[in-house]
C-alpha cells in the first residue's frame, strides 16, 4: 500500500514536472528553433529512463531472493538524490520573459481551467488523443520485457534490459534530430511519422521477440523505440505547448497530457488480457497498440500548423500570416 500510495504522489508530481519545463523552455527558446530546444526536455526524459536502466541492470543480475526481498529497493533509494537536485534548480529558476511581459500587462489567469474549457477545449483534447501515443512506450517497455522474458519465448532478462538501453541512446540523438527537422518542416507530418510508423515497427519488434532471435530483437527494438517512436516523442514538447497561449500553456499540456498518459498506462494491462490465457498472442497486441496509435494520428491530421507561428501569437485560431513571415525572416 506504501509503495502504491508513493507512486500516486510521483505521478502527481511528474505531471506538473514535464509540463512545466516544456513550457519554460518553449517560451525561452528562438522562436524559429522552438521545437529543437523545447526537445531536450524529452531528451531528459529518454536520458532518465537510459540511467534508471542502467541502475537496474546490475540488481536484476542478482539471485531472485535477493532481487525480491531487498535489490529492488536500491534504485528508489537512489532516487533521493534526484529529488535534491531538482529541489536546487528550481529554487534559481525566474519567469519566462514572454509569461512575465503576459503578467505585467493582464495579471496572472487565476482560473485557468474555465479559460481552457472556454476557448481551448478542441485542443485539450488534441493533447488527451496525442498522448496516447505514449501506449508505444508503456508496451515496448513493460509488456514486450515480460513477453520476451516468459517460458514462452524464455529470451534473457539482461539482454532485454540491453535493448532498452540502447534504444535509449539512439533516441538520444534521434529526439533532436527530428525536432529540427520539425523546426523546418512542421510539427505535424514529423509527429505523423512517429505515430504510423510506431503502429508498424510495432509488429515487427514483437515479431522478432517470437521468433527468439536475439540480432532481430535488437534491430527491430532500436528501429521502433529508438528511431521512430522519437520522431513523435521528440516534436510533442513543442506541438502541444504551440496550441496554446502562454496564460494557460502549462494548464493545457499538464492536463492534456496527463490525462492521455494515464489512459496509455493501462496499455499493458488490456495487453496482457489480449495477450491470451498464455500471453502469447504478440499479434492481438502489436494489433492493439497501432489501435492506440490511431486517435494520434486524428489529431495531428486536425491540429493547426504552428511552427512558423511567433511566440506571442500561438494560440489564437488565426494568427497574423505578416508577423508569421516576419519571424521566419527572422
Amino acid at each position: 500500500m506504501l509503495l502504491v500510495l508513493c507512486r500516486v504522489l510521483q505521478g502527481i508530481s511528474a505531471a506538473g514536472e514535464q509540463a512545466s519545463a516544456n513550457s519554460m523552455t518553449l517560451e525561452h527558446a528562438p522562436p524559429h528553433r522552438r521545437g529543437f530546444f523545447t526537445s531536450f526536455t524529452l531528451s531528459g526524459t529518454q536520458g532518465g529512463q537510459l540511467l534508471a536502466t542502467l541502475v537496474f541492470l546490475p540488481v536484476a543480475a542478482l539471485p531472485e531472493e535477493h532481487l525480491l526481498s531487498w535489490g529492488w529497493r536500491v534504485p528508489f533509494w537512489l532516487s533521493v538524490a534526484v529529488a535534491v537536485v531538482g529541489y536546487v534548480i528550481r529554487r534559481k529558476l525566474d519567469e519566462t520573459p514572454a509569461f512575465a511581459q503576459q503578467a505585467a500587462r493582464k495579471g496572472v489567469e487565476k482560473l485557468p481551467l474555465a479559460v481552457l474549457a472556454r476557448d481551448h477545449w478542441a485542443d485539450v483534447l488534441r493533447v488527451v488523443a496525442g498522448a496516447l501515443i505514449a501506449s508505444v512506450s508503456t508496451v515496448f517497455t513493460v509488456w514486450a520485457l515480460a513477453y520476451a522474458t516468459s517460458d514462452a519465448v524464455g529470451m534473457s532478462r539482461t539482454a532485454m534490459l540491453w535493448v532498452g538501453a540502447l534504444a535509449n541512446v539512439v533516441a538520444l540523438a534521434a529526439i533532436p534530430l527530428w525536432a529540427v527537422l520539425s523546426d523546418r518542416i512542421g510539427r505535424r507530418p514529423v509527429f505523423l511519422i512517429g505515430a504510423a510508423g510506431s503502429a508498424v515497427t510495432m509488429f515487427l519488434y514483437l515479431w522478432a521477440i517470437s521468433t527468439g532471435s536475439y540480432p532481430l530483437t535488437f534491430l527491430f527494438g532500436i528501429l521502433c523505440f529508438g528511431v521512430v517512436y522519437s520522431a513523435a516523442n521528440g516534436v510533442w514538447p513543442a506541438f502541444y505547448g504551440e496550441m496554446f497561449a502562454t496564460r494557460v500553456r502549462l494548464s493545457g499540456v499538464a492536463i492534456g497530457t496527463q490525462i492521455g498518459f494515464a489512459v496509455a498506462g493501462f496499455a499493458v494491462t488490456f495487453a496482457a488480457r489480449i495477450a491470451g490465457p498464455d500471453g502469447t498472442d504478440w499479434s492481438a497486441v502489436a494489433l492493439f497498440t497501432a489501435a492506440l496509435c490511431v486517435p494520434p494520428v486524428i489529431a495531428a491530421l486536425t491540429a493547426r500548423e504552428t511552427h512558423t507561428v511567433p511566440t506571442e501569437r500561438l494560440g489564437e485560431r488565426h494568427p497574423d500570416p505578416a508577423a508569421r513571415r516576419e519571424t521566419v525572416t527572422a
